[in-house]
């Protein structure tokens, strides 16, 4: 079945309400978290010495530590302490800085990557300018896990395929959640470029951006995911539901923690061995195999679009689709922003 035109530009992410109006909040509260003695060490340094900073949103930016809290959060807060009792990783995930209410989890990695331990993460309950792709600006409410992390590499090759290896861990994780839990599987897939969806409906995206600064990529890699908010359509406890009434409900906490355990294995595989020793799998939980799409070029005189049928044969080196066309040309298939729906005017590129 060939995909048809249709336009996606104004729907909303299922972890967003909308578009953000209002102003970032007066004052950020940032509680820095250690797993061990050794990040808790690193909080205290990164306190004491006034590193983090929000200079883009121009938020006044209280920083705190987590002993040093005085006055609960509410009961439906980040559970800190079930998150670090589920998380195994040796790097990633350890050192936690968490926001109730933050403009971006992605704005606090990336403005203080270079200050931060690999695999820092930040986490907030709500978001209120969270990032997508084209400069997208949304508000995400709770119920949803919502969180960056920073990842220093240096060859800049391969780090278009980074976003990928985040959307198999997050895929992964949730597989593994619901068999530790003993609820019914849930068959999250990752839509190209980095988007999750069930059941037809997007649950999550993610984002990836870097900088290059001292002969290093800084990537700031950010999570969007809807467990417990059904609005505007639907959420992975609300897809439990309908399956099984009685099914316990997942848990934040347990999926990120999962996330990390997963991704830190399969990071590292990827370092090692490229991203094709994981493709196999990859391919086994994107949307798009041997799927058929209509795509448009530029005719030879410029004025218009061509429309081309063709076949999705997997990615190509470049991260870019690789597709087939009806008579055999082989051609990298590139996004034109966020206007394509499985897929609305992908951009063709023939290949020698």
């Amino acid at each position: 079945m060939i995909s048809q035109f249709v336009h996606s530009f104004k729907k909303i992410p299922n972890f967003a309400y909308g578009k953000m109006e209002s102003k970032a909040p007066p004052h950020t509260l940032l509680l820095l978290c250690g797993k061990s003695n050794e990040e808790k060490d690193v909080a205290k340094v990164l306190k004491d010495n006034n590193t983090l900073q929000l200079h883009k949103n121009g938020e006044q930016v209280d920083v705190v530590l987590h002993s040093e809290l005085e006055t609960p959060f509410e009961d439906d807060a980040f559970r800190i302490e079930e998150y670090f009792k589920s998380l195994f990783t040796k790097r990633f995930g350890r050192l936690l800085i968490y926001s109730p209410k933050l403009s971006s989890t992605h704005d606090v990695i990336s403005q203080n990557n270079s200050d931060l331990p690999v695999g820092s993460v930040c986490v907030a309950d709500v978001q209120l300018k969270g990032r997508g792709r084209t400069s997208n600006v949304w508000q995400s409410p709770k119920g949803c896990l919502l969180f960056s992390f920073s990842i220093q590499m240096e060859d800049g090759r391969v780090v278009p395929h980074l976003q990928y290896v985040v959307c198999l861990a997050m895929t992964e994780a949730i597989k593994a959640v619901c068999l530790e839990k003993g609820t019914p599987d849930l068959d999250v897939r990752i839509k190209w470029p980095n988007d999750l969806y069930l059941g037809g409906l997007k649950v999550g995206g993610i984002l990836s951006t870097s900088v290059y600064r001292s002969k290093k990529f800084y990537v700031s890699a950010g999570v969007g995911l809807n467990v417990g908010n059904e609005k505007p359509t639907t959420c992975l406890n609300a897809a439990l539901k309908r399956v099984n009434p009685l099914s316990r409900e997942l848990k934040r906490e347990d999926i990120i923690a999962a996330f990390f355990n997963k991704f830190e294995n399969l990071y590292d595989v990827f370092l090692e061995q490229g991203f094709q020793a994981l493709q196999e799998l990859y391919y086994r939980t994107w949307l798009h195999s041997g799927q058929r799409v209509i795509v448009q070029e530029r005719s030879d005189d410029q004025d218009q679009f061509v429309e081309n049928v063709v076949t999705i044969q997997g990615l190509a080196s470049s991260g870019y689709l690789l597709g087939i066309t009806d008579d055999g040309q082989m051609c990298e298939l590139h996004p034109d922003g966020n206007s394509f729906d499985f897929f609305k005017g992908l951009i063709k590129r023939k290949m020698n």
